[in-house]
């Protein structure tokens, strides 16, 4: 193959075909994410493809900028999302992009490119796979889901329900519950919320695929994940519950109701969103039956030195998580955004 052109632009209509006829390809490579991204966060992107001889698309890398005084200027692909970077169809296609993708970083100062692949894609950068996605095959009908799960699962479930529990999925009418929920949480780990704007964006360009579910006790919201499909998997990437009812097992609640409706929409596996190994959040996805699948992200670094770590595990962010978990909610969700925007 012969690659004759890497641009900056190119039609949504070319570009998303190409997405959903690429196997490797996810619902965040859509064009449409740019618009969320711009809209919700104001970062400039860039989203670079390369054509044939022929002029057929033959790869393509969406490409957000971020910068900030806090975390510097740095590329990512995708950033608050779980997936993204590079999808091509041959090493000459890949290369193209990886570096205009540098030209771009270099151009704008950028200290680093980050890349969220989900296979070893052979593109020669350093890595790191501290995170896998974890997921489940989906059967054709609920029931025989629901036979294999523990006694114990089966039992938080259905005490949940037993409590008088009610659930509803729905999109922008119960965004205020899901995100009364999400910043609460969010506070809770010491970690800085996105604007609610953020999730309304999403609802409002992707009214097919994406929407939310949510769990209420006498009125009252007390668990709620965000969804989102593409192809046949359904991923829940943001989920809350308020850990004052977590005797209720309203949680356990939620997510036996998400798994149900992905069988009845037919969707063949869902994805649980990526976890830290062995970690808390890894053990409850297990417990339903999700294996991990491995996760590769790859940096190109514009100079020596230790891959980046803007993560909640690093350990000079240790005093400012603390001091972030000990404020009202209500200035989270006012300070939050600020700061999560540069956050990938």
């Amino acid at each position: 193959m012969k690659t004759v052109e890497t641009k900056l632009n190119v039609d949504e209509a070319s570009w998303d075909s190409y997405v959903h006829a690429h196997p490797a390809a996810t619902g965040y490579h859509l064009m449409a994410w740019r618009q969320v991204i711009e809209k919700a966060f104001g970062h400039k992107t860039f989203y670079l493809s390369v054509k044939d001889e022929h002029g057929e698309v033959r790869g393509v890398l969406p490409l957000v900028l971020l910068n900030s005084r806090l975390f510097g200027r740095f590329l990512v692909s995708m950033p608050f999302l779980n997936y993204g970077g590079i999808v091509s169809d041959a090493p000459e296609a890949r290369e193209a992009l990886l570096a205009s993708a540098v030209n771009i970083a270099k151009e704008a100062g950028a200290s680093h490119i980050e890349l969220r692949h989900q296979e070893e894609s052979g593109i020669g950068l350093p890595g790191k796979q501290h995170k896998v996605s974890m997921r489940l095959e989906l059967p054709d009908r609920f029931e025989i889901l629901w036979k294999g799960f523990t006694s114990k699962l089966r039992s938080q479930v259905q005490r949940a329900k037993k409590e008088g529990m009610t659930v509803q999925t729905g999109g922008q009418e119960i965004l205020d519950d899901f995100y009364h929920l999400f910043s609460r949480n969010m506070r809770d780990l010491g970690t800085p919320t996105y604007g609610q704007d953020f999730f309304r964006a999403i609802l409002k360009t992707f009214p097919k695929d994406a929407s939310i579910c949510a769990v209420r006790w006498k009125g009252r919201p007390v668990a709620a994940g965000f969804l989102y499909g593409f192809r046949n998997i359904l991923e829940i990437p943001w989920a809350a519950s308020d850990r004052r009812y977590n005797y209720l097992a309203p949680n356990m609640l939620l997510y036996s109701s998400v798994l149900e409706y992905a069988c009845r929409q037919g969707f063949r596996v869902f994805d649980f969103g990526r976890s830290t190994p062995d970690s808390g959040t890894y053990r409850f996805k297990e417990q339903w039956g999700a294996k991990p699948v491995a996760l590769y992200w790859h940096y190109w670094m514009a100079s020596e030195g230790a891959l980046p770590e803007i993560s909640p595990r690093n350990p000079k962010y240790e005093l400012a998580i603390k001091l972030w978990r000990r404020l009202p909610v209500s200035a989270t969700r006012l300070i939050g955004p600020f700061l999560a925007k540069s956050l990938p």
